[in-house]
């Protein structure tokens, strides 16, 4: 992965449980929360439906089409209409419970409340993220922070992953005597599923991602050296070939400064409502919870309804570098 592409990836990790309230969630516990509320939010907005009167905008179906669009849902007019018909039965709903006054019992209540800091809190979020200002001074100190991490020289070595220190000393006698029979030996004797079966080729590689023991014994070989006693790690014993190094071509600001301008943003916002919160006289009433039940932290999110989310897969390795762990 570039360095680049890592900016990016890591600027866009969420920092607060605030975070997590999004864009569906809100309007959903909106129109929920009373019909009087669903119209006078339509009011200004082009129709999509009324139900009973009471105005579905297109504005809230075009906001639950893009979160579903995002999970693989296509953007037809039957997912539409249906998008359109749960809104409408929610609606309805919503409306009934009204009648019947549940929205003065102490449980929904208190429910409506959550959500409604939830949503004033996400939406004061998303506005310091669109308003706050970063300056060149601290984008320039962020890009000189971005180049130390990941300037540098990068590695192309092979190694071989061994249980006790006695094996990898005898893999080092063998070497010493062929260093071409590295490769066999890799493959024969290491515990690195993910490199033995290319004879224990790391590819290329920063050291700031492997083991601390490994990336430091790396960074001090010569190009084609190995390391002549083994290296010890959380892993076990390696023994390690260098094949070659070169400088880290780190990109220029430009080409990175969105993904860093976010990347300050957030520590901006973390840092402000870090602030906030140590002004703040916050008393825990309730008992802690018992040692053998750790406290489980719940984000103040409002379960969608609407349409069921697409069930989303995600691939893995099937082989796990023990170097780069």
């Amino acid at each position: 992965m570039s360095i680049k592409s890592r900016v990016v990836l890591g600027s866009a990790l969420a920092l607060l449980v605030l975070s997590a309230c999004n864009d569906k969630n809100a309007d959903k516990a909106a129109s929920a929360s009373a019909s009087a509320s669903a119209s006078a939010s339509a009011s200004s907005n082009e129709v999509a439906a009324t139900v009973d009167g009471t105005a579905i905008s297109k504005k809230q179906l075009d906001q639950i089409m893009q979160q579903q669009a995002g999970q693989g849902m296509p953007d037809t007019p039957e997912t539409r209409k249906m998008i359109i018909d749960n809104l409408a039965m929610q609606l309805l709903v919503a409306k009934e419970a009204v009648k019947k006054g549940l929205e003065k019992t102490p449980d929904v209540a208190d429910q409506l409340e959550m959500t409604r800091q939830s949503i004033l809190a996400n939406a004061f979020v998303k506005d310091y993220i669109k308003t706050a200002a970063v300056t060149d001074e601290g984008l320039k100190a962020e890009y000189e922070d971005f180049k130390t991490k990941n300037g540098g020289n990068e590695y192309k070595a092979r190694h071989i992953l061994v249980k006790t220190e006695d094996e990898a000393k005898d893999i080092i006698v063998k070497i010493k005597k062929d260093i071409k029979a590295f490769e066999g030996l890799a493959k024969s004797k290491s515990l690195d599923p993910g490199s033995k079966v290319s004879g224990g080729d790391l590819g290329w590689f920063n050291p700031r991602g492997m083991v601390p023991e490994f990336g430091a014994a790396v960074a001090k070989l010569e190009k084609g050296k190995f390391t002549e006693e083994p290296v010890k790690s959380q892993y076990g014993y390696h023994v390690i070939v260098l094949d070659d190094s070169r400088p880290v071509a780190v990109p220029p600001l430009e080409e990175v400064k969105a993904g860093l301008t976010q990347q300050l943003q957030q520590k901006n916002l973390k840092k402000m409502l870090d602030d906030m919160k140590a002004k703040a006289k916050i008393e825990i009433k309730e008992a802690p919870a018992a040692a053998s039940a750790p406290a489980a932290t719940a984000p103040l999110t409002v379960t969608p309804t609407v349409v069921p989310a697409a069930s989303a897969s995600a691939s893995a390795s099937a082989s796990a570098d023990a170097a780069k762990k």
